[in-house]
């Protein structure tokens, strides 16, 4: 299991920082990591629910949960998901594949990052 050397939540840019001892560093955007919440509100019950309008969450708290996992809450009143030490390096060294399909996912579905966005489809 790889567990990070270093956390650091920056406010100011909304990223969760993680460094390992083998010298991997890693910045994921609040927003990512929104998205990819491991709680049952987001990942459903097998059934992945689709997080949309999270343009500008940020990260408000980072804690240690024991000592195997992460608990992030984010100003939109998420915290319920525990990010483990596994899941978070998954999430990490996939980050590129992983935000890709979450942007597919999206323009599919006829969502928008935008909170403030409806995205109108035509049929023509």
């Amino acid at each position: 299991m790889l567990i990070p050397t270093r956390i650091k939540l920056n406010k100011s840019s909304k990223t969760l920082e993680l460094g390992y001892a083998d010298g991997q560093q890693f910045i994921l955007p609040a927003e990512f990591l929104r998205v990819h919440s491991p709680s049952a509100e987001v990942q459903g019950h097998g059934q992945p629910i689709l997080q949309y309008g999270k343009l500008n969450v940020a990260l408000t708290d980072v804690e240690a949960t024991g000592n195997y996992a992460l608990k992030l809450t984010f100003d939109d009143g998420h915290d319920s998901g525990l990010y483990t030490w596994t899941y978070l390096h998954q999430l990490a060294t996939q980050q590129a594949t992983l935000w890709q399909e979450y942007l597919d996912t999206l323009s599919t579905a006829g969502r928008s990052r935008d909170p403030s966005e409806s995205v109108v489809r035509m049929m023509l």
